[in-house]
Order: C-alpha cells, then sequence, then structure tokens
C-alpha cells in the first residue's frame, strides 16, 4: 500500500526509535515523507539507525531524566523547526521474578523508565504542540497493562500506568487539536526479549490466539496510522495488536 506523502511536512519525535518498534515507526515516517529525531540512550544505535536512515536528527538521553528531556525538546525544535508527532517507544521488561521477591530498585527501574518517561516527554511536548495546533502523541503500552503478566508486575504496572495517563492526556486535550492514543501490543519480537527468561517468552506466546508473535512492521502500521492526520476523530483511545490475546 502507497501511503508516500502522508508525513510530509511532518517532524516526528521517537523515544527508543534506534531499535525494536520505535526504528520501524521511524523508518515508514521517513519513507513517507516526514523528519524524525530518535531519542534513544545508546549512542551506537543512533549512530547505526543515522546510516539506514540519511538525515536522521538523533539525541542520547535517558528518558528518565526529566531536565533531560526539556533539553532534548528544546534541540531537537531549534534543529527541525518543531515537532508534531511523539511516539513513546522507550521502555526496559525488569526482571521476571515473583513480585514479592522483586527489589525496590529494580522496581524503581521499570517505573522511572516505562511510566515516568513517558510522562517527561508528554509533558514537555504538549505546550509546543498546543502552539503549533496540531499535535500527534502515540503512547506504547502492551497488552500486559490490561491483562497483568505473572513475574512481570513492575512491567505490567507501568504499561497499565501508560494507559491511565493516554485516556487522562487525551480527555483533556479532547478539544484541541492535538489527540493522544496507546497501543497494547501483545509480544513483538525485539531486543528486548534478551531481558526476558525463556519460561516467561514461552508464557507470552502461549496465550497469543495467533500463535505467534507479532511483527515490528505490523506494530509500525498501526502506530502510523494513528500518528497521522487521517486519525482525527479518536482520542484517549486503546488500540490493540494481540494477534487475538486482548478481551477488551
Amino acid at each position: 500500500m502507497n501511503f508516500a506523502g502522508r508525513f510530509n511536512d511532518r517532524v516526528a519525535v521517537i523515544t527508543g526509535g534506534a531499535s525494536g518498534i520505535g526504528l520501524a515507526v521511524a523508518q515508514r515516517i521517513v519513507e513517507e515523507g516526514g523528519r524524525v529525531s530518535v531519542w534513544d540512550r545508546d549512542p551506537a544505535l543512533i549512530e547505526q539507525a543515522k546510516v539506514t536512515l540519511p538525515g536522521l536528527h538523533g539525541v542520547a538521553i535517558d528518558v528518565a531524566d526529566a531536565a533531560g528531556v526539556e533539553q532534548a525538546t528544546q534541540s531537537t525544535i531549534e534543529a527541525l523547526g518543531g515537532v508534531d508527532i511523539l511516539v513513546t517507544s522507550a521502555a526496559i521488561t525488569g526482571p521476571n521474578m515473583t513480585t514479592w521477591n522483586y527489589s525496590a530498585e529494580d522496581w524503581r527501574k521499570v517505573i522511572e523508565i516505562n511510566i515516568n518517561g513517558v510522562f517527561y516527554c508528554n509533558k514537555a511536548l504538549v505546550p509546543h504542540m498546543l502552539e503549533r495546533d496540531y499535535g500527534r502523541i502515540v503512547n506504547i503500552a502492551s497488552i500486559a497493562g490490561k491483562e497483568g503478566n505473572p513475574n512481570a508486575s513492575a512491567y505490567s504496572t507501568s504499561k497499565a500506568a501508560v494507559i491511565g495517563l493516554t485516556k487522562s492526556l487525551g480527555k483533556e486535550l479532547a478539544k484541541t487539536k492535538v489527540t493522544v492514543n496507546c497501543v497494547t501490543p501483545a509480544a513483538v519480537r525485539t531486543a528486548i526479549f534478551k531481558q526476558m527468561s525463556q519460561e516467561h517468552i514461552d508464557f507470552m506466546l502461549s496465550k497469543i490466539p495467533m500463535a505467534r508473535f507479532g511483527e515490528v512492521d505490523e506494530v509500525a502500521a498501526l502506530i502510523c496510522w494513528i500518528a497521522s492526520e487521517e486519525c482525527s476523530f479518536t482520542t484517549a483511545a486503546v488500540f490493540d495488536v494481540s494477534g487475538g490475546r486482548a478481551t477488551y
């Protein structure tokens, strides 16, 4: 399907955009006429992405650093002239273990990146989008945020929080031209699998009626529609891409 020009004159910020789902979204937006700033904590991955996508703008940043997010926002606006789209893909899984064995330190790490980082990025870019009278925010949650995966309490909790933040912010902005939505993928085979135990990976696959993991391009296709001008009458919504796992 040809969507050439769908993102002409649009600028997107994609957190965690140097690999996985984020990189797939960056590739599609560039192919469809847009410009992209990748915010990622791995400078080497940013440089690799620039080889694939010439002209890509990149910022090495930990989204859990609120001051760093504010600085990245300003530097990106100055470099690219503005930001129209935000896709928050940066996340970690944390260890796979029972809740009562979870360390407070590991819990904080997951919450800081997966929810506080999303909050910092949304908070930083909304005022700018309001000034431009246009914006599309797509937060990446997870089916785990709806169902709660065993042995992944921090991850599940953080992704449930992303859904709640999306619904609240979307309603706050409902009378503006800035929409806020989220997607809840089931497991997609990316580098994040390296953070999980094989037992947990097998559990996630067993819950998907299609009996396969999602592909990054399948998730990117949905995200790019939500991030486009076409998605104009939907906000504070949750979009499933779960191979039939989602029940609500």
